[in-house]
């Protein structure tokens, strides 16, 4: 099993290094802004690097909305970054299942969906060796990915494209999604898991909170069972990124954690 963490975007490879990461994910630019992918020094040095290399996407893409302002960027966007993370020899870039607003019906989320990838596609961005992968999202009534129902949905409007999926365990117990048998019920849905994001959570089960925590934090009832983490990654047969607080010492423990219980 590859295990490793999300680190920053400045040297991958020596945050790898720091953490003894089979696999690594980061940002291409500030997550936070509108931005295409930084250029980087680096790029040689990381495709011909035996770390597993996974980008994520950034926070501002919801390709879902019907937001114009939001909605037409974030095509652009996701566009450069899919670009951007298969010129470094990614594994697969990671974007949020994104949602609709209050008034809108859920189903137009799906549609726009659907128009992103076939954009996507006929830009020559989906590349199946760095296949966009789409994760599941805590909180929001009128999410996309955040309920396995609605997930399902989702994959009847893009599933044809060659997407990938992330499973954040986080999301999930926030989400109201039971980790016990998750894998079963995704691969059911997707036909596949790319990567877990293996998080603990700082709020209980369906509480709609994206608020990560380290795997061995558990302290209250409710909370995340670290060894049901090691069980859904053992499961998924998937490589697994901690995108937990505490920098190199906190990341470091939820990994050897990890490596100790599969």
């Amino acid at each position: 099993m590859l295990i490793g963490a999300h680190v920053d975007y400045e040297d991958p490879l020596a945050e790898a290094a720091a953490r003894n990461a089979d696999v690594i994910q980061f940002f291409l630019s500030d997550p936070q802004e509108w931005k295409p992918p930084v250029p980087r020094t680096d790029t040689a040095a990381i495709r011909d690097s035996e770390v597993q290399v996974f980008i994520h996407a950034p926070y501002r893409i919801n390709v879902a909305t019907t937001n114009n302002r939001i909605r037409i960027p974030s095509r652009k966007l996701l566009i450069q970054h899919a670009v951007g993370a298969a010129e470094i020899g990614a594994s697969g870039l990671i974007v949020h299942g994104g949602h609709v607003d209050k008034s809108d019906d859920l189903a137009t989320g799906f549609d726009n969906w659907r128009k992103a990838m076939q954009q996507a596609q006929d830009s020559g961005a989906l590349l199946p060796q760095t296949p966009i992968l789409i994760e599941n999202t805590a909180g929001g009534d009128n999410a996309c990915a955040r309920r396995f129902d609605n997930l399902a949905r989702l994959w009847d409007a893009v599933g044809d494209f060659g997407v990938g999926f992330c499973l954040d365990t986080c999301h999930a117990h926030a989400g109201g999604e039971d980790l016990l048998n998750i894998v079963d019920r995704v691969k059911a849905i997707t036909g596949r898991i790319d990567l877990i994001h293996a998080n603990g959570s700082r709020d209980g089960f369906d509480s709609g909170r994206d608020r990560h925590d380290n795997l061995t934090s558990k302290t209250e009832p409710g909370m995340i069972d670290p060894e049901l983490v090691a069980a859904v990654i053992s499961a998924s047969g998937a490589p697994a990124v901690v995108e937990t607080p505490g920098g190199v010492e906190g990341q470091s423990a939820d990994i050897a954690y990890l490596r100790a219980h599969l």
